[in-house]
């Protein structure tokens, strides 16, 4: 049997299918990672192009270099994916994926822009969301996302 991914941005109007296992998967610190997430780095994980294919619309793309295209949702601004030309091989947001714990990072990358407190992050003080919310305000947090999962019609009706 074939090990199936599944994946797509934020609000569901780019929807993806991997055909075989995920490939190497990593923390980009690099700047232009950095910029294109809004975030200080980029988890990715890397996946055959023969292997992917987009089930729901397309993303848009933006040249962040001669050579980098970055794919991303022009309804919610979800980034997706780089592709470098000449490569066989997209690098996937990991959090696109509706099972991100399928790619864990196993290096980082563009370590010469890494940010300075980046290494301290597990050493924060952590707390869910609802340590910080009454129950009447995560009632107001009702999720307008897509979920986890395909779905035959997104928004549903």
């Amino acid at each position: 049997m074939t090990e199936i991914h599944t994946g797509g941005c934020q609000c569901g109007a780019v929807r993806f299918r991997v055909e075989g296992p995920l490939g190497r998967a990593g923390i980009c610190h690099c700047r232009m990672c950095q910029k294109a997430f809004g975030s200080w780095g980029a988890p990715l994980v890397t996946v055959p192009v023969a292997n992917m294919t987009w089930t729901r619309e397309k993303p848009d793309a933006f040249r962040s270099s001669p050579v980098v295209a970055r794919g991303f949702c022009s309804r919610c601004g979800t980034p997706l994916y780089m592709l470098e030309d000449g490569f066989d091989y997209y690098d996937i947001a990991i959090g696109t994926l509706d099972n991100p714990e399928a790619a864990p990072p196993t290096e980082q990358v563009g370590i010469e822009s890494k940010l300075s407190w980046f290494d301290r992050l597990p050493s924060l003080p952590a707390h869910s969301t609802a340590d910080d919310r009454t129950a009447e305000d995560l009632a107001k947090l009702e999720t307008r996302q897509h979920p986890d999962h395909d779905t035959d019609v997104w928004p549903p009706k």
